[in-house]
C-alpha cells in the first residue's frame, strides 16, 4: 500500500507547489506560493498519517520542506525583493 500512495497525485501536488515558491520570483506573489505549498503539505501529511506502511521518508520530506518554507518566509529579502532592490 505504501508504494501506491508515495506514487499518488497528492505525492506530486505538495511537490510542484513547493517548487514553485521557491522559485517565484514575484515578490508579491511569494506570500501567496508559500501559503498555497503549506496548505498542500498539510494535507499530505494527513493522508500520510492515515495511509498503512511505511511511509517516514516522504513524511521526513515534508518536515524538511515546511522549514525550509518557514525559513523563505523569514527572509527578510523575501519581503524585500532581489538584491539591492528598495521596494
Amino acid at each position: 500500500m505504501s508504494a501506491d500512495i508515495s506514487k499518488s497525485p497528492g505525492s506530486r501536488h505538495w511537490r510542484e507547489l513547493y517548487k514553485a515558491a521557491l522559485y517565484e520570483v514575484d515578490q508579491n506573489k511569494i506570500s501567496g506560493r508559500i501559503a498555497q505549498a503549506e496548505k498542500a503539505i498539510v494535507l499530505r501529511a494527513r493522508e500520510l498519517f492515515q495511509a498503512t506502511g511505511d511511509n517516514s521518508e516522504e513524511t521526513e520530506a515534508l518536515d524538511d520542506v515546511m522549514y525550509a518554507l518557514h525559513a523563505l518566509e523569514s527572509n527578510p529579502q523575501t519581503r524585500q525583493g532581489p538584491r539591492g532592490a528598495k521596494t
